[in-house]
């Protein structure tokens, strides 16, 4: 809007401008027929009343003095010449620096005698256009007629042009549509203002729920008072997309409990035929191959039930350690002293390697002290059976505050983590040992999530690891 106000300024000041200028030539042209009408009525009348035969030679005498007399009347100066453009008689006197005027240029004398007579008063007529000095003046040649009309002298008049008017009309009248567009332009500007703020309020709600729109969580839909046809049309599919999408991630929830609970499943079963594969080959070779009359009998017996016992040990572990990982650990908020608890947490690890580092004797969370042994004893496990038998052990835990944070650091010098399983770290089932079912990691980023935490690790492959745990502090 705005640039159209600007665009029909700049045109209606050029057509303003382009009319003033035409309106300028029109009025020139018509001035100087006048003026050139009235001298040659004039000339005609001196004409019939002379008392000289009308003929060339005696042009000079005829208007000997009437020519001033016809230059006071009109109030303007002209000459004439004879047929052959020879100065005869001016208004004014002629200097040495008027010699311009002493003699018609050939070419003017052509153009006279080629002219159409267009107009019926004033006869065969030309007209010569110049500027000098930055001005413009019209010089118009026509012939002096006798009573047979009969040419026999050439009449000019120089005419310069005035416009200093016109200009300044021009001048004060372009002021005022400046003006005038000024004001259309401020108000082309505030009601540019409000339409675009109309149209794009709607826009902006859409563009906002747009934004916020989640898979993961149920989005709300638009309403809006009274909206446009198109918009109305945009709002309308925003919200079939809305039940779309809440319906897809219902279907899609379902499914992935679906799935986590067959891949459980799946990998319960597996873990637990592991050990009850050698139990069953075990009582069977027990059935087949026991004497009770054997000398030995009951130290195969005793054989048998540690087999047994140790296989039953490993389905207990696998039990808990699914019952652990399953359970989501419940929010007890305690006022506890972590250092305190770490250390305490340290105490049930023989290994000498093992060192407990803080510059602190005290710094205050609101935790779990169960889930948080949980978490230290889970990640300085992990930090011993990463480290190979044929290196020199060492695991350093730290605690130590910074900001808001409570910081819990464990640092091993095993064999890192290479740059393909960085991100499968902590997914449940994923494991680069031997044994184990890989739900230990898992368990810890659940509880530290629970609590506000994040679990962070950098590692260097064959170098060692380091897991940091952040909590928020008091």
């Amino acid at each position: 809007m705005i640039l159209l106000v600007i665009i029909a300024s700049i045109f209606f000041a050029g057509l303003t401008i382009y009319q003033y200028r035409e309106q300028n030539v029109d009025y020139h042209r018509d001035r100087l027929e006048r003026k050139e009408e009235q001298v040659k009525a004039h000339i005609d009348l001196v004409l019939r009343e002379t008392t000289y035969e009308v003929k060339t030679e005696n042009l000079q005498y005829i208007f000997k003095d009437e020519i001033y007399d016809i230059s006071d009347i009109q109030n303007l100066n002209f000459y004439i010449f004879d047929l052959q453009g020879n100065l005869i008689k001016s208004s004014k006197p002629i200097y040495e620096d008027d010699s311009i005027f002493v003699k018609l240029a050939p070419n003017i004398l052509e153009k006279l005698r080629e002219s159409p007579g267009e107009n019926p008063t004033l006869g065969k007529r030309y007209v010569e256009k110049k500027s000098a000095a930055g001005e413009r003046y019209q010089s118009s040649y026509s012939y002096i007629l006798d009573k047979r009309f009969k040419p026999i002298g050439i009449l000019n008049i120089p005419y310069f042009e005035d416009n200093s008017f016109n200009n300044y009309e021009l001048k004060e009248f372009l002021m005022r549509q400046g003006g005038g567009i000024l004001i259309i332009l401020a108000l082309a500007v505030f009601l540019a203002y409000l339409i675009s703020s109309y149209i794009t309020r709607s826009l902006k709600t859409i563009s906002k729920r747009l934004y916020e729109t989640r898979l993961s969580k149920s989005n709300e839909k638009i309403y809006l008072d009274d909206p446009s046809e198109e918009i109305g049309a945009l709002v309308d599919a925003y919200n079939g997309m809305v039940d779309e999408l809440n319906e897809s991630a219902a279907l899609l929830a379902k499914s992935e409990r679906e799935q986590a609970w067959r891949e459980m499943a799946r990998q319960v079963a597996h873990e637990i035929k592991n050990p009850l594969t050698p139990m069953r080959l075990s009582i069977q070779n027990f059935q087949m191959r026991f004497d009770p009359t054997a000398a030995d009998a009951k130290e195969k017996i005793q054989q048998f039930t540690d087999t047994l016992i140790q296989q039953i040990d490993t389905l207990s572990n696998i039990a808990s350690a699914f019952s652990n990982f399953a359970n989501m650990p419940a929010q007890q908020n305690e006022t506890l002293n972590v250092v305190k608890v770490v250390r305490l947490a340290l105490d049930i690890f023989n290994e000498d390697y093992i060192t407990f580092v803080s510059d602190e004797e005290e710094i205050i969370a609101k935790l779990d002290r169960t889930q948080l042994i949980r978490v230290v004893t889970n990640l300085v496990k992990n930090a011993v059976q990463a480290i190979p038998e044929d290196r020199l052990p060492k695991v350093v835990v730290s605690v130590f505050s910074e900001a808001d944070k409570v910081r819990i650091t464990v640092a091993d010098n095993g064999q890192g983590i290479d740059e393909a399983n960085r991100e499968k770290i902590f997914e449940p089932k994923f494991t680069t040992k031997t044994s184990g079912m890989g739900l230990g990691l898992g368990m810890v980023k659940n509880i530290v999530e629970t609590y506000q935490g994040s679990i962070t690790f950098t590692s260097v492959p064959q170098k060692g690891s380091v897991f940091t745990v952040s909590f928020p502090r008091i």
